[in-house]
């Protein structure tokens, strides 16, 4: 693991030039992409970020979407002279766009999966109701598996053993800050400061404000906005054969560039 500023790298390996660089979603760490990052190999070097608060990454804040940018920015460039290609899962989606606007020169295109720009209203106590439903500490991994059912695997790679059992990585009371500040303000002027390829995924039961994922991608010159069937939240792991054509698919136009 490479420490970046307020992340931690995760190098998956692959070939060519291209930095991939993938960013997980609240309470995810860079290990959830493991089996993405192995078809990702053939179209460059492949990296997860940890961010900050998050799997092995430093524990300070501030909690802002653009520190988390500044991490993605300083990650990029560790990595050599190559703009990368980012490719960001919810919250991760939501720090491709702001990396992306921020500094342009560092990025080649972005893939954002279900994340919306305009939260407003929403309060950490829906995610703080549903956290606590959770029957913490987990006793085993398979129990870990048992409850979260489609996705077990993803939070498998989310939680850690500690003396009585297993705890998410994360801490609780980090996790709300961070959220917190999606229900207070929009992201709009982000996005329309994104001048790079975009690929915008949406799950068909995503939980995102309807229509806000297509008008993404309509404010950004040239980007493409998919809803995957069958899928919710986690794309990549719940529609991972959808997920991945569409990605591959990107990633042959983008790169022949």
């Amino acid at each position: 693991m490479i420490g970046t500023g307020g992340g931690m790298l995760v190098d998956f390996g692959g070939t060519g030039d291209v930095p991939v660089v993938l960013l997980h979603g609240l309470m995810g760490r860079a290990r959830t992409w493991w089996r993405v990052a192995q078809w990702l190999k053939p179209y460059g070097r492949v990296y997860g970020l940890d961010a900050r608060g998050h799997g092995r990454a430093a524990r300070t804040g501030p909690w802002t979407t653009e520190s988390f940018a500044e991490d993605v920015a300083d990650a990029v460039r560790s990595l050599g002279g190559e703009q990368a290609v980012l490719i960001g899962h919810s919250m991760g989606g939501l720090h491709a766009w702001a990396t992306a606007a921020k500094f342009p020169e560092l990025v080649r295109a972005v893939v954002s999966e279900d994340f919306a720009p305009d939260q407003r209203g929403r309060t950490v106590e829906t995610w703080r109701g549903y956290f606590e439903t959770w029957p913490t500490p987990f006793e085993s991994l398979a129990h870990v598996r048992e409850f979260f059912g489609e996705v077990g695997d993803y939070f498998v790679e989310c939680v850690e053993e500690r003396e009585d059992g297993y705890h998410l990585i994360a801490d609780m009371d980090t996790l709300y800050e961070i959220a917190a500040e999606w229900g207070r303000r929009d992201y709009w002027s982000i996005v329309d400061a994104v001048r790079c390829p975009l690929l915008v995924l949406e799950g068909e039961r995503t939980a995102m404000p309807a229509g806000q994922q297509a008008s993404v991608a309509a404010r950004v010159p040239g980007a493409r906005h998919l809803v995957v069937p069958d899928s919710g939240h986690i794309v990549h792991d719940e529609a991972p054969e959808t997920y991945r054509g569409a990605v591959e698919a990107f990633l042959s136009g983008v790169l022949s560039r």
